[in-house]
């Protein structure tokens, strides 16, 4: 074979690989849920360029990393997604943002490889994924061939690809925090008012269909005008979320909070009885004891109302209707604190 005709199948053999990370891009970029993104990317680099070990490490405490612990239903994403600190991931790769080709001293790298991969690893391709331009992870090839990633080999094709993954993980985010501000409370983290109506109707036709217990208590903060006037409205939307987490702790599974509207919250207790639901209050008024909101140098107790409802105890034949019955309890609870000396 001649130079000629070595350069010309190297040119189409250059050729082919761009080809290949092309269509790899493409089927990628229109994804817009994590499981179906990191799925297709895993399967699509493996099989196109028959590399034996692909996966993603992720870096700790960041939204990436929270969203991809929460995909509990995908094999391939559980056993190919390793998480490490960001200390150990730049220690490893030294915060480069251009791919590293290694295929010497394999065990500075032991820890960045998957729990339960028994491949053996010779060389290996680490390609850096940023969000909003900070290092949140790498893709990473692994192969046998100890010349397969040998340092030297040019490594803009890699470099695309990663521009392209961080750019999907980007949209997938963005996509994730709208699906989550449709659904929940922006301030609390609460599911807000809509999806709790839905959530109490299904429980409600659950309850009569099954005979089984349960009940609703509607909260509000006691003087939460009064918190806002003086302590300003930093200090009122501080308030509201120490609120928010208290119930959400003290929460079971099955508990559905709310924050219903402005200091409103709700609280859906499915298999729970009317006494069961009020030592639930008991718990959160024993919670809002120990916990003082910090203003102006000076620091405040959360006092809450309640109003207590059951669906059978209450003879309630709706949602509407227990709501409406926990909504009152709330009303006369208000009054009589009113109505103290």
């Amino acid at each position: 074979m001649d130079i000629l005709e070595s350069i010309e199948q190297r040119l189409k053999l250059n050729e082919d690989t761009a080809r290949k990370f092309h269509e790899i891009e493409i089927s990628i970029l229109s994804i817009l849920n994590f499981q179906d993104l990191c799925e297709s990317l895993l399967t699509k680099v493996s099989n196109t360029f028959n590399i034996p070990l692909v996966w993603l490490s992720i870096i700790e405490d960041n939204p990436i990393s929270e969203y991809i612990k929460t995909i509990d239903n995908s094999n391939i994403v559980q056993s190919k997604t390793t998480f490490l600190s960001r200390k150990d991931f730049i220690l490893i790769t030294q915060n480069t943002l251009t791919p590293l080709l290694i295929n010497t001293n394999m065990e500075k790298f032991d820890q960045i490889y998957p729990v339960n991969s028994s491949q053996s690893i010779t060389s290996i391709a680490i390609v850096p994924i940023t969000l909003d331009g900070k290092i949140i992870g790498s893709l990473n090839l692994a192969d046998s061939d100890s010349k397969r990633f040998e340092p030297g080999i040019d490594t803009s094709l890699l470099e695309q690809l990663g521009v392209k993954i961080s750019l999907c993980f980007s949209n997938v985010t963005a996509h994730e925090k709208l699906k989550f501000l449709a659904f929940h409370d922006p301030l609390t983290g609460l599911v807000n008012r809509g999806v709790m109506d839905r959530i109490l109707k299904r429980e409600c036709d659950r309850a009569k269909r099954y005979s089984t217990d349960l009940s609703l208590i509607f909260f509000d903060l006691d003087n939460f005008k009064n918190i806002n006037d003086t302590y300003g409205h930093d200090i009122g939307d501080q308030a509201l979320i120490i609120t928010a987490n208290i119930f959400d702790n003290l929460r079971r599974g099955s508990d559905i909070i709310s924050r219903y509207a402005g200091d409103e919250f709700v609280a859906i207790l499915p298999s729970t009885k009317l006494k069961q639901a009020e030592e639930f209050v008991l718990r959160t008024k024993y919670e809002f004891s120990k916990k003082s909101v910090r203003a102006d140098g000076k620091s405040f107790h959360i006092h809450t109302s309640h109003g207590v409802a059951s669906f059978f105890e209450d003879n309630c034949k709706s949602s509407s209707e227990l709501l409406k019955h926990a909504d009152k309890k709330l009303y006369q609870a208000k009054q009589n604190k009113n109505n103290k000396p």
